[in-house]
């Protein structure tokens, strides 16, 4: 088969740009014939398998002066919040991701197009192609777009609602994209995410008691308040930071809360995934305190390594687990009042910063946990998931 991948931003960085570097990666294994459209810049380093046919979009170049359209907006590289796009920003994304699909499409002839992130990139493709067999899978924060402004959301919604198929990473997920899409429940499939395992795995390193945490280092990933709950604990533990910058003035504030606490705060920077594994296997506790996320693969990396974890109890998370890996060690905690997709309410932090410290420093007195089979949750699985709903 010949599948057409399609993101509007980098991949290999970010959750949803490695879910899609992982997918590439298996259907290659499997035998199928690729080629990805994505938004890069000049000088970003691409590391597809060879046989993977890459065609960019780049930006800060004469055709998109601006920085990549970020998902999120906050995003580990510099990138362009799409509610603050003027018409002629927007008019040039779409010139130049739809003169390159019509390339790509043409030169390749795909037998699917799967594009990632049910919004602006989806829906222009989908208009584009109105006879090609076009999927799309939602990794949330497309539906956190559209919630949080109106920026072309008739035109969004209008195309998303004819997609062919639509693939969601848990159940509770499916439920918000009907609410908010209006996608018919019959077209929208649930496929989880995966993992992987030659690279997260337990290693024979030296472990210690600490803290450690994977992501964009960010206000909305729950970076600040996990470096308040820190300061409420007074065993003794370094904090280790994985990940790039939010936005400038957040890390400052981050660097701000770092130097105020007792205990030491490492800033490991962005970590390929081999070197993620290593910070994995040298710490005892991983926590995730985002206040928003689709499905992240970050907590299955981690057990992988033999972490225990603590994470937010973001809707549908708990839930895939439970069905997924019965008996898992993920202790949760509930969220603060949210009062938009992904901003909690000030007044409720406090509360929540306490039960957070609460549950890092029960966890930080367990010991290791039990070894879990998590080979039915590799990236092949996710692939054959999706091959099966549109075959």
């Amino acid at each position: 088969m010949k599948i057409l991948s399609i993101t509007a931003q980098k991949p290999h960085s970010t959750g949803s740009g490695i879910y899609l570097t992982e997918l590439v990666k298996s259907f290659a294994q499997m035998g199928h014939t690729q080629a990805v459209i994505a938004g890069v810049y000049p000088d970003d380093t691409i590391a597809f398998p060879p046989e993977v046919a890459f065609f960019p979009v780049y930006f800060r170049s004469q055709a998109l002066p601006f920085p990549i359209a970020g998902m999120s907006d906050e995003m580990p590289y510099e990138s362009t919040i799409y509610r603050q796009m003027t018409d002629e920003m927007l008019e040039g994304f779409a010139k130049a991701f739809l003169e390159t699909a019509q390339q790509a499409v043409e030169s390749f002839q795909p037998d699917i197009i799967l594009c990632h992130h049910l919004y602006f990139l989806t829906a222009l493709i989908r208009h584009k192609f109105p006879n090609r067999y076009v999927v799309a899978i939602c990794h949330g924060t497309g539906l956190r777009q559209l919630q949080k402004h109106s920026l072309r959301q008739d035109f969004i919604l209008e195309h998303l609602q004819s997609l062919d198929h639509v693939f969601a990473l848990h159940a509770s997920q499916k439920e918000v994209i009907q609410k908010i899409c209006g996608i018919d429940s019959q077209k929208i499939s649930v496929i989880g995410t995966g993992y992987n395992s030659a690279v997260f795995r337990e290693l024979e390193l030296p472990r210690k008691p600490a803290v450690i945490f994977a992501g964009k280092l960010a206000e909305k990933k729950g970076v600040m308040s996990l470096l308040r709950a820190i300061r409420q604990i007074q065993a003794p533990f370094p904090l280790k930071l994985a990940g790039g910058a939010g936005n400038e003035q957040e890390l400052i504030e981050i660097h701000q809360l770092a130097d105020a606490c007792h205990n030491p705060v490492e800033f490991l920077g962005r970590l390929d995934q081999p070197h993620l594994a290593e910070a994995f296997n040298r710490c005892t506790l991983f926590v995730l305190p985002s206040f928003y996320e689709g499905l992240p693969l970050v907590i299955l990396e981690a057990m992988a390594c033999g972490l225990n974890v603590v994470c937010t109890d973001i809707p549908g998370v708990k839930t895939w687990l439970d069905n997924s890996i019965p008996g898992h060690n993920v202790h949760f905690v509930s969220l603060p009042e949210m009062r938009n997709a992904d901003e909690p309410n000030p007044e409720s932090l406090p509360a929540f910063e306490a039960a957070l410290a609460k549950e890092i420093e029960a966890c930080l007195a367990l010991g290791s946990p039990p070894s879990f089979d998590l080979q039915h949750l590799s990236w092949n699985g996710v692939c054959s998931r999706i091959l099966q709903f549109i075959s």
